[in-house]
């Protein structure tokens, strides 16, 4: 956990909270963050110890007044949070989402939690939670006009933006599919004892730019990373980062077919993943207009508390 980071009078506390994860700043009169609190209670565990006793508990480290306004954003709004924060649907302008918000019932103080956003397409139904208020926090940095936004995880969102206005997103399972595939089909002897994917390995880029020339490819190219080790030397390394490019450059191909060719991407990450996917989407050909994702979601709940509170 971090703590006090400088003092000046708190105007409110926005709150990240994800599923395993909680952060919390004190943000001042000026917009400034005056403390700062992170640890692992996130909605699993606040689910046991309670989600009212996790925010006060952090509140009371970083010496919030009482009844400070509270907004938060994430899985604490989901239907097993604290309270369901429910779908603003999609197309959505994002000015649209601090207005959806829910407030806490029955608590003195007032805590607000922002919805998620559902695409209530029948051939295509997507939702996303915590998303939004990166999206919200990064829209300034884009500006109007068309953008193909990029938030990588264990389920990327890949969000269609026009004028500040959601009009669909796509989520892609690739996290999850590269952990499944590693861990549970015969490319586990492959990949074994590898060491983390880098973009710059030569194999992770061409499996890339391979998936999106020609993405119909893909369980064949997932093959020749057994057939590559057993009869034309790939390293383990190289195996582990053919199978990731495969995954990031399908999933790219899948994103890119459904927005019109030269749609400026930006990619909103933090960590290792940024120079992951900045190395695939460079293998594809796209220089994306790079966004911090933790910048991105402070500058959304700060969105958020302004169209609220009037701050």
């Amino acid at each position: 956990m971090t703590g006090t980071i400088a003092r000046s009078e708190p105007a409110y506390a926005a709150v990240d909270w994800g599923t395993s994860s909680f952060r919390l700043w004190l943000v001042g009169r000026d917009g400034g963050v005056i403390a700062e609190r992170r640890s692992g209670e996130g909605m699993t565990a606040a689910a046991r110890t309670g989600f009212a006793a996790v925010l006060e508990s952090h509140l009371a480290a970083v010496c919030a007044p009482t009844g400070l306004p509270v907004l938060v954003c994430g899985m604490a709004g989901a239907r097993q949070g604290w309270i369901e924060a429910g779908y603003l649907d999609t197309p959505a302008a994002l000015a649209d989402i601090p207005t959806a918000a829910v407030r806490i019932p029955g608590i003195e103080a007032d805590i607000r939690i922002l919805p998620g956003l559902a695409q209530r397409d029948a051939m295509a139904p997507d939702v996303m939670r915590g998303e939004e208020t990166q999206l919200l926090g990064a829209a300034g940095a884009l500006g109007g006009g068309d953008h193909l936004v990029c938030m990588p995880g264990t389920h990327s969102k890949w969000v269609r933006l026009s004028g500040g206005r959601v009009e669909g997103f796509s989520s892609f399972m690739t996290g999850e599919l590269f952990e499944a595939i590693a861990g549970h089909t015969i490319l586990s002897h492959a990949i074994a004892d590898a060491g983390a994917v880098s973009g710059d390995n030569a194999a992770f880029r061409s499996a890339v730019a391979r998936m999106v020339e020609r993405p119909a490819l893909a369980t064949s190219q997932f093959f020749s990373v057994r057939a590559g080790s057993l009869i034309a030397g790939l390293s383990p390394d190289d195996a582990k980062a053919r199978l990731s490019g495969t995954l990031i450059g399908l999933e790219i191909a899948g994103a890119l077919s459904l927005v019109a060719e030269g749609t400026p991407v930006a990619l909103v990450v933090s960590g290792g993943l940024g120079a992951l996917y900045t190395a695939a989407l460079a293998a594809a050909g796209i220089a994306p207009t790079l966004i911090d994702a933790d910048t991105a979601v402070r500058n959304g709940l700060a969105a958020g508390a302004r169209a609220l509170w009037s701050l």
